[in-house]
């Protein structure tokens, strides 16, 4: 992504962390937005949706898949089951990764 295109994720996402939403436990909202701010600058890191793009989609037997997003518990999401009829893959509204169904035919 450009560093123009990162630039401007990180000020939309500064004016909506800057906004009404307080963060408990946090002593203010600068810390975490002067750090969002200083991590989306650099631009020789991956972003989280650039990672998870180069995934590879998960081939699954059936019509169903279920994500966690890990197999850890502790580290993944609530259980989503996602139907696999569709061509193109399926995203898990989580973590982004994607299933496509696995014919063997």
């Amino acid at each position: 992504m450009a560093a123009f295109g990162r630039k401007a994720m990180a000020t939309n996402l500064l004016k909506t962390l800057t906004g009404t939403r307080s963060f408990m436990g946090v002593g203010s909202s600068e810390v975490i937005t002067s750090h969002t701010y200083k991590w989306m600058q650099d631009t020789s890191k991956k972003s989280p949706m650039e990672l998870i793009n180069e995934v590879p989609p998960i081939k699954v037997e059936g019509r169903i898949a279920g994500c966690e997003g890990d197999t850890n518990p502790a580290l993944g999401h609530p259980i989503e089951y996602i139907c696999l009829d569709l061509v193109e893959p399926a995203v898990c509204k989580y973590c982004g990764l994607r299933y496509t169904q696995d014919h063997h035919h």
